[in-house]
C-alpha cells in the first residue's frame, strides 16, 4: 500500500492539527505510512498586511490564501489530502477538489483576550482591539460601538505576545478551538496580565466551520476518501456540510461578515445565522434568523435558514 501524504500549513496550530490527523489516521491503519509535508500559504507569507487585502491582491476576495498553494500541491499528486481549518477554506471549490470529511469539533466560540481586565464588559469604553476578522469586527461593533476595531496578524502565541507588549492593543480575539488545541487553560492567566473571556456563541456566532478540522482530497482520489471517511466525525460532519451551504446561499467567502451556530439535538439539527452588509459601515441591524429541520438533510436546513434571514 502505498503511503498516504498528508499537506498541511507550518504554523504552531496548523501543524497540532495534523498531529491529531496523522494519529486518527494511524489508529485506523497502522501498517500504512503517513507522510507530512508542511506547505506554505500565501497567507502565511504575507503577515504586514490584513488579510482582506492579501486577498484582494490575489484577485478574488474568497481566494482562499490560507488554501491555494495546498490544492496547487494537491493538483500536482504531492500530498494525498491537505488539512484545513474549515473556517479558512473557500465556499466553492473548483470540480476536481472535495471536501469529503471531518475530525470531531472542538468549541466553536470565540475568546475575547483582555489586558488588565477579564470580560468584554469591563473593557473600558475606546478600548483597542485586534483581529482580523470582518466577522469579529462586525459583530463587536454591533454589541461594543464604542470599541476601535484594528488589524493583527500573525499566529496564536505571536498574536498573545503583540498584545502583552504593545501599547495599541487593550484586546484581541481568537478562536476556542486553536487556544484548545495549543494547550491553552483559559481559566489561568495566558500570559503576563493576559485573561480569557469565551464569549457564547448562541451571543457572538461564530466563523462558518470554525472548530472543525476538515480534509480536502482530489475529487477522483477513491484512496484518500475512504482513508478520510474511515476516521471522520459523522455529526460534525452533517454541521459543516449545512454551515458551508449556508455560506454558498449567501454567495459569502471566508472574508464576509457571516456568523452561524448549529447544533444537533437528537436528530435535528438547529441553525442560527446573523449576516452584516460588508458593504455598509452602519452595523446596528445585522439579518438573523433561527430555524431546525431534519438532521439527514443539512443542505435543506441551511435553506430555510438562508430564507428565513429578515
Amino acid at each position: 500500500m502505498k503511503p498516504l501524504v498528508v499537506g498541511t500549513r507550518g504554523s504552531a496550530l496548523a501543524l497540532a492539527q495534523a498531529e491529531m490527523t496523522e494519529a486518527a489516521l494511524r489508529e485506523v491503519f497502522a501498517d500504512r505510512e503517513i507522510i507530512r509535508k508542511v506547505i506554505t500559504t500565501t497567507g502565511d507569507r504575507r503577515t504586514d498586511v490584513p488579510l482582506s487585502e492579501v486577498a484582494k491582491s490575489e484577485g478574488d476576495l474568497d481566494k482562499g490564501v490560507f488554501t491555494k498553494e495546498l490544492e496547487v500541491a494537491l493538483e500536482n499528486g504531492e500530498i494525498d489530502l491537505a488539512v484545513h481549518s474549515m473556517k479558512d477554506v473557500p465556499t466553492v471549490l473548483a470540480e476536481c477538489f472535495e471536501i469529503v470529511g471531518a475530525l470531531e469539533r472542538a468549541p466553536s466560540a470565540d475568546v475575547l483576550i483582555c489586558k488588565g481586565v477579564k470580560s468584554l464588559a469591563e473593557l473600558p469604553e475606546g478600548s483597542t482591539v485586534g483581529t482580523s476578522s470582518v466577522r469579529r469586527q462586525c459583530q463587536l461593533s454591533w454589541m461594543r460601538p464604542d470599541l476601535k476595531m484594528i488589524d493583527i496578524r500573525g499566529n496564536v502565541p505571536t498574536r498573545l505576545e503583540k498584545l502583552r507588549d504593545q501599547d495599541e492593543y487593550d484586546a484581541i480575539m481568537l478562536a476556542e478551538a486553536g487556544l484548545v488545541r495549543l494547550g491553552y487553560d483559559l481559566d489561568s492567566e495566558l500570559l503576563d496580565g493576559l485573561h480569557a473571556s469565551v464569549l457564547a456563541p448562541d451571543e457572538f456566532l461564530p466563523a462558518a466551520g470554525q472548530g472543525i478540522v476538515g480534509f480536502e482530497i482530489r475529487a477522483d482520489d477513491e484512496d484518500a476518501r475512504e482513508a478520510i471517511e474511515a476516521i471522520t466525525h459523522a455529526p460534525s460532519m452533517k454541521l459543516l456540510l449545512a454551515e458551508r451551504e449556508f455560506l454558498r446561499l449567501l454567495d459569502a467567502g471566508c472574508h464576509t461578515p457571516v456568523g452561524v451556530r448549529s447544533w444537533i439535538e437528537g436528530d435535528v439539527l438547529h441553525m442560527a445565522g446573523r449576516v452584516f452588509d460588508e458593504h455598509s459601515e452602519d452595523n446596528a441591524h445585522p439579518a438573523e434568523a433561527v430555524v431546525s429541520g431534519a438532521l439527514s438533510e443539512p443542505e435543506s436546513v441551511a435553506a430555510a435558514l438562508f430564507n428565513t434571514l429578515s
